[in-house]
C-alpha cells in the first residue's frame, strides 16, 4: 500500500469520522481523506474515486455497509477495505469477511490499539480488533438459547442513561467513554431496537424492564 493512501472514510456520524481521520493520520501522516455520510454517497464515490483505503461503517442510515464491499473490492482490486464499527457479534462479522473485507476493527478500541491494528495492513497482517480475533476462535462455540435482550451490557447502560434524561455526552461522560464511542453505542441501541427517538427508546427500557417509572 502507498505511504499516503487516497482513503474514503464511510461513517455518518461527524465525531466518528473525526476519530477515524486522526487515527488515520496517526499510521499514514498527512494523506488525502474523504467522507461518505451515506450508502448512496459512498457507491457515488466509490464508482467516480480512485482508492487505495476504505474505512466503512456497517450500520449507515440508508444501508448495509456490507454492500458496499463488493463494489469496492471491484473497482479497486488493490484498495483494502476495512470494516471500522462497533458491532463485536457474528452476525456482523461473517458477512463483512465473507464479502471481502480485509479487516475488521472496534472503534471503541483505544487511539493507540487502533492505530496499531490499522497499522497491521502496512506489512500485510490483517486488521482485527482482539475482541473479533476472538470471536472467529470461539465461532463454533454453542451459544445458550434464550429470550435476552439483543443489546450488550455497555448499549443497556446507554440506553438507561439516555431514558433518564441524559445527553448522548452526558452519558458517555458517566460511562467514561469518548463522545464518539457513546454516539456509536446509542445508534447501535436504535437499530436494534429498531426506534428513532429518545421517547421510543424509553418505551422499549420500560418493556425490558431496564428502568421503572415508580421512584423507589
Amino acid at each position: 500500500m502507498k505511504t499516503q493512501p487516497r482513503t474514503l472514510i464511510i461513517e455518518d456520524v461527524p465525531d466518528v469520522f473525526h476519530w477515524l481521520s486522526g487515527r488515520v493520520a496517526d499510521v499514514f501522516g498527512d494523506t488525502p481523506i474523504s467522507s461518505a455520510v451515506s450508502f448512496a454517497d459512498a457507491k457515488v464515490l466509490i464508482e467516480k474515486g480512485n482508492w487505495d483505503l476504505f474505512l466503512i461503517d456497517l450500520g449507515l442510515p440508508d444501508g448495509d455497509g456490507t454492500d458496499l464491499i463488493p463494489l469496492a473490492k471491484r473497482l479497486h482490486p488493490n484498495a483494502h477495505c476495512v470494516v471500522t464499527t462497533i458491532f463485536d457479534d457474528a452476525d456482523h462479522l461473517f458477512p463483512a469477511l465473507r464479502a471481502g473485507a480485509d479487516g475488521y476493527l472496534l472503534k471503541d478500541e483505544e487511539d493507540g490499539v487502533f492505530a496499531e491494528n490499522l497499522a497491521g495492513i502496512l506489512s500485510g497482517r490483517p486488521p482485527l480488533s482482539a475482541s473479533i480475533a476472538k470471536q472467529m476462535l470461539h465461532v463454533f462455540r454453542p451459544v445458550k438459547d434464550d429470550d435476552s435482550v439483543p443489546l450488550s451490557p455497555r448499549e443497556e447502560q446507554m440506553l438507561v442513561l439516555i431514558s433518564k434524561g441524559y445527553s448522548s455526552r452526558e452519558a458517555s461522560s458517566a460511562l467514561s467513554i469518548s463522545a464518539h464511542t457513546g454516539a456509536g453505542y446509542l445508534k447501535s441501541v436504535y437499530q436494534k431496537l429498531q426506534v428513532n427517538s429518545r421517547a421510543e427508546a424509553t418505551v422499549k427500557a420500560l418493556e425490558m424492564g431496564l428502568i421503572s417509572l415508580v421512584k423507589p
